[in-house]
């Protein structure tokens, strides 16, 4: 059997980086296999958490992230519809949720809210254990069902064995058993019809054929409960992967109610969705080698669930924008400048070959959003202080400076033609001509035609951007205030 796993997101906001996480973990799983299915499902019977366009935005994430579903409400497929809200309708859940009732793993609860608190709050009271025992348990069958035609209002819960255990392995976490005397007799069908997230995932994950699930750790401890429905239908469990939590902190995860990053306030601060995938894919996850950057087809032949850890993994901001500029700097010029050529236009208004500015400015922008605020020199040549050409480890004070930049001045007078390659070429001679340093000659002149202590690039490829005529200009002001001084 092919391996085929899903995606399957509440439409209830943004994408959060631990949700992205868990769908390129699933997509990573099944493509391991040649034939393996990847399916996106819409699980939407919370109706009152749904968000207005939360739909589109998964959508568009798997789409940027290149995360290319194989089954799902907009491809189609043998075993849809594939949004839960479209499976209520055809009865689906409660005539499964009928057929439990039978098999004897479900029954007819007609407490309401009141009675269930008051038992609880009773339990509290005396220290016992606050689950839920439910007396309707004990009605039969046609009991419940005449009370259902005398229009009581009902929902229906799973029936769990009073005694005994149920265990399950899990790929990440073990062998876990646990008693079934501490598990919930939880809510499958609600009163209004709609099943819980509880009992939906079961049913559909059989029904889709799912063969491995991929989640966060927090579905652990009701994962016995899904097996005793699996268990009562006779059906085949699936493999479970359950993911380590994405963290905040040490003691916090990441959490968009908390205002953490999600992958769109990513986008929007200038991160690659290559980027983004390449480093949430080893948040709890290690490769055998050392390796650093991986494309998406890299990361399906490298991925293993037996590398992927139990602790949770810390979001680094710092290390994402660090793997970002790895992405960037690895591009093919062509590609960066088509990607930046936007980001540069923004800030550099005048009559600069923008390709070149885009060279220089790929070894420096770790993000998108970092290339703007370094080219604001270009158009507008800033008032600076003198102080700028102090720097200990290149050994220059003003008055060095101002011997240099007179230096190269007289030689930029004549040079001709005016090209990167003879720029470097005479610029490059001079220092030893002046008995100095490189650093002694280029230092100061970057800082003359720049007016800033740090920029993308270096002097002589912002004089060949520049061109003859604005970095003379530059030069002269700048040797005039230096003798002004």
């Amino acid at each position: 059997m092919s391996i085929r796993t899903r995606f399957a997101p509440s439409p209830t906001g943004y994408m959060h980086i631990g949700n992205l996480r868990t769908a390129l973990w699933a997509y990573l799983i099944a493509k391991k296999d040649p034939e393996g299915v990847f399916i996106l499902r819409i699980e939407d019977t919370d109706q009152g958490r749904l968000v207005e366009g939360a739909t589109d935005i998964i959508y568009n994430t798997m789409k940027e992230c290149g995360l290319k579903h194989d089954e799902g409400p907009d491809v189609g497929g043998p075993v849809g519809p594939y949004v839960q809200s479209e499976r209520v309708k055809s009865g689906l859940y409660m005539d499964y949720a009928k057929k439990l009732i039978k098999c004897g793993g479900a029954h007819y609860c007609f407490c309401n809210e009141e009675t269930i608190a008051a038992q609880r709050a009773e339990h509290e009271a005396s220290g016992q254990d606050i689950k839920f025992i439910d007396p309707c348990k004990n009605l039969s069958l046609e009991e419940a069902e005449a009370r259902i035609a005398a229009g009581e209002p009902f929902v229906i819960r799973q029936t769990i064995p009073a005694e005994g255990t149920t265990s399950f392995d899990d790929e990440v976490f073990g062998h876990i058993e646990v008693d079934n005397s501490i598990l919930d007799e939880q809510v499958l069908i609600k009163s209004d019809g709609f099943p819980t997230y509880n009992f939906a995932n079961v049913i559909d994950d059989h029904l889709m054929g799912i063969t491995d699930v991929v989640r966060g750790m927090e579905y652990l401890s009701s994962t016995p409960k899904y097996n005793l429905i699996y268990d009562a239908f006779g059906w085949e469990k699936p493999r479970y992967i359950h993911c380590p939590p994405v963290m905040k902190d040490e003691h916090n995860k990441l959490s968009k109610r908390n205002g953490d990053a999600s992958f769109q306030d990513l986008m929007a601060k200038g991160y690659l969705p290559e980027a983004v995938l390449n480093y949430i894919a080893m948040l709890g996850w290690s490769p055998e080698n050392n390796q650093e950057i991986f494309t998406l087809d890299e990361l399906v032949q490298a991925f293993n669930v037996k590398h992927i850890g139990q602790n949770g993994a810390i979001f680094d901001p710092v290390k994402l924008t660090s793997v970002n500029g790895l992405w960037l700097r690895g591009m093919d010029l062509d590609h960066y400048y088509e990607l930046t050529k936007e980001y540069i236009r923004s800030a550099v208004k005048g009559d600069f070959d923008l390709k070149k500015i885009a060279a220089v400015v790929q070894q420096r922008a770790n993000t998108l959003q970092e290339i703007a605020p370094m080219l604001d020199f270009f158009d507008v040549f800033p008032e600076y202080s003198n102080d700028l050409y102090i720097n200990k480890k290149m050994k220059t004070t003003p008055e060095v400076a101002l011997e240099s930049l007179k230096a190269c001045l007289t030689l930029l007078e004549g040079l001709e033609p005016w090209n990167a390659e003879v720029l470097h070429e005479k610029l490059m001679e001079l220092p030893a001509q002046l008995g100095k340093k490189n650093g002694q000659v280029l230092f100061p002149l970057r800082v003359a035609i720049t007016g800033k202590q740090s920029t993308p690039g270096g002097a002589i490829e912002l004089a060949d951007i520049f061109g003859k005529e604005e970095t003379l200009r530059r030069l002269r002001s700048s040797i005039a205030q230096l003798e002004n001084a």
